[in-house]
C-alpha cells in the first residue's frame, strides 16, 4: 500500500496536468459558447414564486426589488416585521402581483418549516428560494465563545433548514436556489474565524447539494466582498449575544470600495436567472482566489500584518 502511495503521488499530478492542459482549451469554448445561451436566453421571472430570507435590510431587500420590477410573487421572511412591511410595499409598487410577508427567525427549524408551507399553500408552488439570511462577527476566536453557535445558527443551519424543506416543491417545478455565502468563505479574515468558517460551510455544503439536486434543482453560490448593508455599517453580533454597531469596524470600512446593494441585486438575480454556479460582487474580489494557491505564504504575512496594525475592538 505504501508504494502504491508513493507512485500516486509521483504519477497523477502528472496525469492531472495533462490532462488539463488537454482539456481546457475545448473546456473554454464550451464555457464562452454556454454562457452566450445563458445570457440571451435567461430565465424568465414573470409569475414565478420567489422566497427570500433576511429580506428587511441590504442586499436581501434589494434582491426583493429586483425580483418584483421582473413581475414575480414574493414572500418575505425576515424578523423585523416592520422593515419587512416597508419593503413589501415597495416591492408591490414596483411591479410584484403579491407579497406576502412572514415574521420568522431562521436559526429556528420549526418556524423554517412553517413559512416554507405558508409560502406554498398561499401561491401553489416555490420557484426560487434565497437564502440570504445572515449575521456578521468581528472578534478574536478567543474571545468569542458564547457567540459562535449563534452565528453558525443563522449563517449556516438558517439556509439548511429552509433549503431540506424547501427541496421537495423546487423540484417538482425545477427551482433554483440562490444562497448568499461570502468571500469570506475562502479569504482569509483577521478577526474573522468564526463568520468565515459559516461562510466556508454554506459553499462546501451547497456545492455538494448542487450534485445531488441535478439536474431537477440549479443553485447560485454567491460570494459578496464589501456591499453597501448593515454589517459593512459596523453592525454585528457582540460577546453579549447582541446585535450593535460597532463603531471601530464602521471606522475601518469606511473609505474601502463599497459596492451599491442596487447593483450587487440586479448581479445576482440576473446571475441566477441565467444557471450561473457562482457569482462574485464585486467581481475584483475573483483575483485574491488563486494567490491563496499560488502564493499562500504571502498571503498569511499580509494577513498577520493586518491583523497587527488593526484597532482592538470593545
Amino acid at each position: 500500500m505504501k508504494l502504491i502511495h508513493k507512485l500516486l503521488n509521483l504519477v497523477l499530478p502528472l496525469i492531472t496536468l495533462l490532462a488539463i492542459c488537454l482539456i481546457l482549451p475545448f473546456l473554454s469554448i464550451f464555457r464562452f459558447v454556454h454562457w452566450i445561451f445563458r445570457y440571451l436566453f435567461p430565465e424568465n421571472l414573470k409569475g414565478k414564486v420567489v422566497l427570500i430570507t433576511g429580506a428587511s435590510s441590504g442586499i436581501g431587500e434589494h434582491l426583493a426589488y429586483e425580483y418584483a420590477q421582473k413581475g414575480a410573487y414574493l414572500g418575505l421572511v425576515a424578523r423585523r416585521e416592520d422593515n419587512l412591511r416597508e419593503v413589501a410595499d415597495r416591492a408591490a409598487q414596483l411591479g410584484s402581483p403579491d407579497v406576502l410577508v412572514i415574521r420568522a427567525d431562521v436559526s429556528k427549524v420549526d418556524q423554517c418549516k412553517q413559512f416554507i408551507d405558508v409560502v406554498v399553500n398561499h401561491f401553489g408552488r416555490l420557484d426560487h428560494l434565497v437564502c440570504n439570511a445572515g449575521i456578521g462577527v468581528h472578534c478574536a476566536f478567543e474571545d468569542a465563545p458564547n457567540v459562535t453557535n449563534f452565528v453558525q445558527d443563522v449563517n449556516f443551519w438558517g439556509s439548511i433548514y429552509p433549503t431540506y424543506f424547501a427541496i421537495p416543491y423546487l423540484k417538482r417545478f425545477k427551482g433554483k436556489i440562490v444562497v448568499t455565502a461570502s468571500v469570506a468563505g475562502w479569504m482569509i479574515q483577521p478577526r474573522g474565524s468564526v463568520y468565515c468558517a459559516s461562510k466556508a460551510a454554506l459553499i462546501q455544503f451547497y456545492d455538494n447539494l448542487r450534485v445531488e439536486l441535478a439536474p431537477n434543482v440549479s443553485i447560485t453560490i454567491v460570494s459578496p466582498g464589501f456591499v453597501d448593508s448593515e454589517l459593512t455599517r459596523g453592525k454585528l453580533l457582540t460577546k453579549r449575544g447582541e446585535v450593535e454597531v460597532d463603531p471601530v469596524i464602521r471606522n475601518m470600512v469606511h473609505g474601502m470600495p463599497i459596492e451599491s446593494t442596487v447593483e450587487c441585486a440586479k448581479a445576482i438575480v440576473a446571475a441566477a436567472s441565467r444557471g450561473d454556479k457562482y457569482i462574485t460582487e464585486p467581481w475584483w474580489y475573483n483575483v485574491f482566489y488563486p494567490s491563496r494557491i499560488l502564493c499562500p505564504e504571502v498571503v498569511d504575512w499580509s494577513c498577520r500584518l493586518v491583523h497587527s496594525v488593526m484597532p482592538k475592538t470593545p
